[in-house]
């Protein structure tokens, strides 16, 4: 009699078990994946909004935007005047920006609110994940209120 080879239960397991461990590689190296492009997209934003800053400050006689998280937000989006003043983009009078279109989502927490410390401030020793962003009106310093670390370790507070 001829007998048609199958797959005994055994042979099914290891399979099934091998399958297994391939699925938790890839979803871990996803996992992984999409951490290191939040932390890459935290790090350009932070760029944006401190050249954002630099730019502001060179054109308003060395002061920084603010002091508000309102007066930030306007002078970021708005056209300004040589004295900080905002209004709609194409005012007469207001020749000075709009330096970017919106404030950029932090990645991590999906905040794009701004607490700005008072002059005297220093900065809290951790974030605490309340806002987006931290700024220093004084020193014109800025970092994302993101409590983790990176892959090296970093803290993404110290970006």
């Amino acid at each position: 009699m001829n007998k048609a080879r199958a797959f005994t239960l055994v042979e099914i397991l290891v399979v099934v078990v091998l399958l297994g461990i391939l699925a938790a590689v890839v979803i871990a190296t996803v996992g992984n994946s999409t951490t290191s492009a939040k932390a890459s997209a935290l790090a350009t934003d932070l760029q944006l909004l401190r050249n954002f800053i630099l730019v502001y400050k060179s054109q308003h006689l060395e002061v920084a935007p603010g002091p508000t998280e309102q007066a930030f937000i306007e002078q970021a989006t708005m056209s300004s005047n040589a004295s900080g003043q905002t209004a709609a983009v194409g005012t007469a009078g207001f020749e000075r920006g709009p330096y970017m279109q919106k404030i950029p989502v932090n990645p991590f927490n999906n905040l794009t609110t701004i607490q700005m410390l008072a002059d005297g401030d220093d900065f809290p020793p951790n974030a605490d994940d309340s806002h987006g962003w931290i700024c220093k009106g004084a020193t014109a310093e800025i970092r994302a209120d993101t409590s983790g670390t990176d892959n090296n370790g970093k803290r993404y507070y110290d970006y």
